[in-house]
């Protein structure tokens, strides 16, 4: 596909999230299921990293599943969908970590960016995988899945939310399976946790950041997509504080080093 044609919203959103990578960043992500899921909690992180990797942060590690490290992005023909999938164990990469404990571990403060979702997020950055009170009763969910420590021990987390509405964004989490910023920014350093929390909400309408009290605010949306849209589908108030960077379309350069080095395989050009 030429560059010349126009991003579509995985890759928009692919490119807004490498241009906040950093060169000394060792960043995490695992795989999820479902289609719609793994896109945005697997494919759009990975080939963020990626990119920043071949254009400002060569240095950027990239651990897949905390065991693949640095793995070739532009030979997975197909998307795995478990940890230990075949194509994974197959797949050229810098080195497989299955020592205890590894590498690079998460209590001592070695992974600076993770890449996690969540059936619902509030207002202070509270993500939720463990249950949902319904009219029924109680949904369970998949439960914690190391969430607490993307939360807790990362240095920044960027929370991927493969749908932006009001049963997902909500003014209050039903259960608390990561910590935001409870009671503001200082809520954390009272809870005694380490990592700085979430840093982005990514969603198919644009990106949410953090304010200095630990408030959502929107700064980017997707194009086509209005502030008061994303508004209508969000069950909290915020403010709107635009980041030119991450609103600006992606260059010639990025576009064709997305298509032609990261994802020759046109993942990210898919419908979901």
């Amino acid at each position: 596909m030429s560059d010349d044609q126009d991003p579509t919203l995985y890759e928009l959103l692919a490119v807004a999230v490498a241009r906040t990578m950093r060169n000394d960043d060792v960043g995490f992500t695992g795989l999820t299921t479902g289609d719609a899921a793994a896109m945005f909690g697997t494919m759009i992180p990975l080939a963020a990293m990626q990119l920043a990797r071949e254009t400002h942060a060569p240095d950027l590690t990239v651990l897949l599943g905390g065991w693949c490290v640095n793995p070739s992005l532009h030979m997975l023909a197909t998307l795995p969908n478990a940890e230990f999938d075949p194509v994974l164990l197959q797949l050229e990469c810098d080195a497989r970590d299955m020592s205890y404990p590894p590498l690079y571990t998460f209590r001592r403060g070695d992974v600076t960016v993770g890449f996690s979702s969540g059936a619902q997020v509030d207002r202070a950055g509270n993500l939720n995988t463990t249950t949902v009170s319904a009219s029924r009763g109680k949904l369970r969910l998949v439960g914690p899945i190391l969430i607490p420590e993307h939360l807790g021990l990362f240095g920044r987390e960027i929370i991927m939310m493969p749908r932006n509405d009001r049963l997902r964004f909500v003014e209050s989490v039903h259960h608390r399976t990561g910590v935001g910023f409870p009671d503001g920014r200082s809520g954390r350093a009272a809870l005694g946790l380490r990592g700085g929390g979430p840093e982005l909400v990514v969603t198919p309408l644009g990106i949410f950041g953090f304010d200095d009290e630990g408030l959502a605010e929107l700064i980017a949306t997707v194009p086509g997509v209005r502030p008061e849209d994303v508004v209508d589908a969000t069950g909290f108030d915020f403010r709107y504080a635009p980041i030119k960077a991450l609103q600006a379309p992606p260059t010639r350069d990025e576009l064709r080093i997305l298509r032609e080095s990261v994802d020759p395989f046109g993942h990210l050009r898919r419908s979901i």
